[in-house]
């Protein structure tokens, strides 16, 4: 038998465990709480159908049967999250979904119970003031509330009011926050399923980012690799906060979006030695990924004027931060050859999109030791 490529290939060959999203687990405590509201029995565990047709069963960490001071009733179920071997920050999280009767006629309505924020910015696939649900979770809950419908002779009329517990406190690690997402985190996942160490969490979150700035009307956004090079950006440059991407090593998504969705003007801000590797070519500026390439240093040393022994030197060099010191230190603007040629490669990725790239090199004290300015007036 062949060998199984993409995301399946990726996690046999890891040896992790994948886990399952907040919106699998949404859905999960959605179908349990809906069936005990009509039947006043709770499956345990319950079984859902993911996008993809898999069927994973999740058992109950709460449930609750009461009335409502209206005289109504409502249910409550909870499933603990387990994100496999991903360093998910929801990982372990308790995720609940209280289910009441909802107007005739009216379908599945969604709420944001504590934890689940509440969507305060344009460019997301929500409208403001909406559940921080995504649309690809809320479907998975209409489509259970459905099954259960159809089994026990419901209407599928109800409010879905789903919580997680200390959301609100989890989100502050996250990008809710700059995005606009206010109160507790979002109910997130595509698939169902969290592959471990897929990045594709991180990656989307870029694009949302690059959404939202767009949707706010900003001309300008810098990619950041980190938090320092974030308040540089910010201060050379008078960017509000929902211009500033957390790029992170994911200089490729940054650029290969922007591409499909422009923005006039693009900062690329980061370390020197994690931009030494976008000059050199690569996209992923992950240690594991890529390295700096001190003999590629030295090369662009040479053409700024360095003398055999300092180019010797920095082909010597034990760090991307020695070689600049070395460098600056006999006048060779090794940090501006840096930025040009990660401009180069950034606009090699954006050639036929209309945006303008600066690039603004640190070091870890946040001093600018290396820029590149857009060519033109």
């Amino acid at each position: 038998m062949g060998e199984v490529g993409g995301r399946a290939g990726q996690l046999r060959s890891s040896g992790l465990r994948h886990g399952w999203t907040t919106g699998a687990c949404a859905t999960a405590a959605t179908k349990a709480a809906y069936r005990a509201l009509l039947t006043g029995v709770f499956p345990d565990p319950v079984e859902i159908t993911l996008p993809k047709g898999q069927r994973p069963a999740f058992a109950l960490a709460a449930e609750l049967v009461a009335e409502e001071p209206d005289g109504g009733r409502l249910a409550t179920a909870g499933v603990v999250k387990d994100a496999g071997d991903d360093p998910d920050v929801t990982h372990g999280a308790l995720v609940r979904s209280t289910v009441r009767a909802g107007e005739p006629g009216a379908g599945v309505v969604f709420r944001a119970g504590p934890g689940v924020g509440t969507v305060t910015k344009a460019g997301l696939p929500l409208p403001v003031g909406e559940p921080a649900i995504n649309p690809v979770p809320r479907q998975m809950i209409r489509d259970a509330v459905a099954e259960v419908a159809a089994e026990c002779g419901g209407s599928g009329d109800v409010v879905v009011e789903v919580s997680i517990d200390h959301g609100e406190e989890l989100a502050r690690s996250t990008w809710n926050p700059r995005l606009g997402i206010l109160g507790g985190l979002s109910v997130l996942g595509t698939t169902g399923i969290v592959v471990p160490y897929s990045c594709s969490a991180w990656i989307d979150s870029i694009r949302r980012g690059v959404d939202v700035a767009r949707a706010a009307g900003r001309t300008h956004v810098a990619g950041c690799t980190g938090s320092t090079s974030e308040k540089v950006a910010a201060a050379v440059h008078g960017l509000p906060e929902d211009a500033l991407l957390d790029m992170g090593d994911f200089a490729g998504a940054v650029l290969k979006y922007l591409k499909r969705h422009p923005v006039p003007r693009l900062t690329v801000a980061g370390g020197f030695a994690k931009l030494s590797k976008l000059a050199a070519g690569h996209l992923d500026l992950h240690s594991a990924r890529s390295r700096v390439d001190q003999g590629y240093l030295a090369g662009l040393a040479r053409t700024g004027g360095a003398d055999e022994e300092l180019t010797a030197a920095v082909a010597a060099a034990n760090t991307g931060l020695e070689a600049i010191q070395l460098c600056r230190a006999a006048g060779v603007p090794l940090g501006d050859l840096v930025a040009e040629a990660a401009r180069a490669t950034a606009l090699g990725v954006l050639v036929g999109s209309p945006v303008a790239v600066d690039v603004i090199c640190i070091d870890r004290a946040g001093t600018i030791v290396g820029r590149a300015q857009p060519l033109g007036p």
